[in-house]
């Protein structure tokens, strides 16, 4: 081959190579990956419910889809507040098949969406919370994702729509967008711990005074419940109670910290685990007392949902409101509510003993004799794994102010019940004193519980949240413990909750054709010249000249 031939080629091989590369770089700027949290998936008394899938790889669909559209190798894209809650039902309800689906939900509860989109606030609220409680109690068996609604999705739909519009769905022949989340089989949690956490105030005995001191027991669960276990971080249920108990053990921990002021009761501060599910921690954790712990608790007062009320509180019982300890306690809380310009109601619910399921915390305490009380804003208890940290119970949802009325009225009433001061009006946690509440540790602990996804199953013994817990009590409190247990076993919960939703723009069939087409027109193209100008036209004519038979080779 002659010097310039040589040239001819590499410029020619280089323009080729070039050309499948900018192909290529063409149909990759079209994919996108998008984190995306996963519907929980759990066995409930060995019955399969939420997600028995994760694996998806189908075409994009939207709403509105056309009369008889079939699914069943689609993925459905819908914004929260335009997915019909009938059609979800229809289709777990007749078994119908689904690709996958995925819900784009708002970026933040407020007046507008991440796409700038108005939203009501109460009605995100609402469909949520019915959207999960449908999610939830039901097997659905094709995989079911939650992202966050932006502006790139608004360009998704609007493409999806306009491809929609031509009449044909997205396929392997018409092109389209395809939703692609490789995962791997998702494998059942193994040995699901829970950990309590508690810490003592111990009281001032008088001298000679053998007795065992009498205790006040503060509770609040910590962990959560969700349709997607990776957002589920329960700002208002159980995050405020947390955040309020910790308070309370700031501020007691200053009076006990001096023997002047330190009141003659134990204080027991319990952060427990497993509220979802039957208030499981807290039984556990009561077993776990000696008989005379149990037996020195005067009362236990467990704090639940108190971060979004405004005027009335409920304090829940399972004894009469007759009873005189029950009565005592609620007088304590209508005095200091009274000063304060709120309301506390009572509601009395009887325990069923022959039914395990229990509505309220307190009811673990009463179910061991031991007198106890749930404050909330709650007046009736919420259904078996609902409205326990689901998708709208954000930090929107949880206001500092209900977070710091709690404390004061349950502080006022605990250190007026401690140092005999009933009915004198004494403000013991004074604003502007050394023991004022403080405004910035309860934004900082709601901020921090509202970063945090906290269903127990996935919450190791070693996680650096429960550490954290542990570690702040500590501050406040002696003789810390965090005690391990195994979730009962009735649950068996599945890994899997976030992945990486990668999207793509496919080609139709036809612009593949089209595209083979030219890029072998031109190879052949290329392949004649380089022959031509290195061998001649007669090597190129012999290469497509039929070879003589055998016959005539032989003759």
């Amino acid at each position: 081959m002659s010097p310039s031939g040589e040239v001819v080629a590499s410029i020619s091989s280089a323009l080729a190579v070039a050309l499948v590369l900018l192909a290529c770089v063409e149909l990759g700027d079209a994919a996108a990956a998008v984190g995306v949290y996963r519907l929980i998936q759990y066995d409930l008394a060995g019955a399969p419910l939420g997600s028995r899938a994760a694996v998806l790889n189908h075409h994009a669909a939207a709403l509105p889809l056309p009369p008889g559209a079939d699914l069943s190798r689609s993925a459905l894209v819908a914004p929260l507040l335009d997915l019909p809650l009938t059609f979800l039902r229809e289709y777990l309800a007749e078994k119908k098949h689904l690709g996958g689906l995925l819900i784009l939900l708002p970026t933040k509860l407020s007046d507008k969406d991440g796409a700038g989109n108005n939203v009501d606030k109460g009605q995100v609220k609402g469909v949520l919370a019915e959207l999960e409680k449908l999610l939830v109690h039901e097997e659905v068996p094709y995989p079911v994702y939650f992202a966050f609604h932006d502006g790139d999705f608004d360009n998704l739909l609007a493409d999806i729509r306009e491809i929609a519009s031509s009449g044909q769905p997205a396929s392997a022949t018409t092109g389209g967008y395809k939703l692609v989340v490789s995962s791997a089989e998702p494998r059942k949690v193994s040995s699901p711990t829970i950990s309590n956490i508690q810490g003592w105030l111990p009281g001032l005995k008088g001298e000679g005074d053998t007795e065992q001191l009498p205790t006040i027991a503060i509770v609040a669960n910590y962990d959560t419940f969700g349709a997607a276990p990776a957002l589920s971080v329960g700002s208002d249920s159980n995050g405020s109670g947390v955040v309020a108990l910790l308070e309370i053990a700031r501020l007691f921990s200053r009076l006990y910290s001096n023997p002047k002021t330190r009141g003659k009761y134990n204080l027991l501060f319990g952060l427990t685990s497993g509220g979802p599910y039957n208030y499981n921690g807290t039984s556990k954790w009561l077993r776990s007392f000696d008989q005379r712990v149990r037996e020195s608790i005067d009362y236990a007062i467990c704090l639940n949902s108190v971060g979004s009320w405004s005027n009335d509180l409920w304090m829940h019982v399972s004894k009469p409101p007759e009873n005189p300890y029950i009565k005592q306690i609620f007088e304590d809380f209508s005095d200091v509510s009274k000063e304060m310009g709120v309301s506390v109601g009572i509601k009395h619910k009887k325990i069923n003993v022959s039914n395990p399921r229990v509505a309220w915390e307190h009811e673990q305490f009463s179910r061991f004799r031991v007198t106890a009380l749930t404050l909330s804003e709650m007046s009736s208890p919420p259904e078996f794994l609902e409205s326990i940290g689901g998708l709208h119970d954000t930090r929107e949802s949880t206001d500092v102010d209900s977070v710091i009325r709690t404390v004061k009225l349950v502080s006022e009433s605990l250190a007026r019940h401690i140092y005999g001061l009933k009915g004198r009006n004494i403000d013991v946690f004074a604003e502007n004193s050394s023991l004022a509440i403080n405004p910035h540790y309860i934004q900082s602990w709601l901020d921090l519980l509202s970063r945090t996804p906290r269903v127990a199953p996935f919450l190791q013994k070693n996680d650096p949240f429960i550490a954290a817990l542990k570690k702040e009590l500590s501050e406040h409190t002696a003789d810390v413990h965090v005690q391990n247990d195994a979730l009962d076993g009735m649950f068996t919960f599945y890994d899997a909750t976030k992945a990486t939703l990668n999207v793509y723009q496919v080609a139709s069939v036809t612009f593949d054709l089209l595209f083979l087409l030219v890029l072998g027109s031109y190879l052949i193209v290329l392949f004649c010249f380089l022959v031509i100008t290195t061998r001649g036209v007669d090597d190129l004519i012999n290469i497509f000249r039929r070879p003589p038979s055998r016959k005539l080779k032989g003759a």
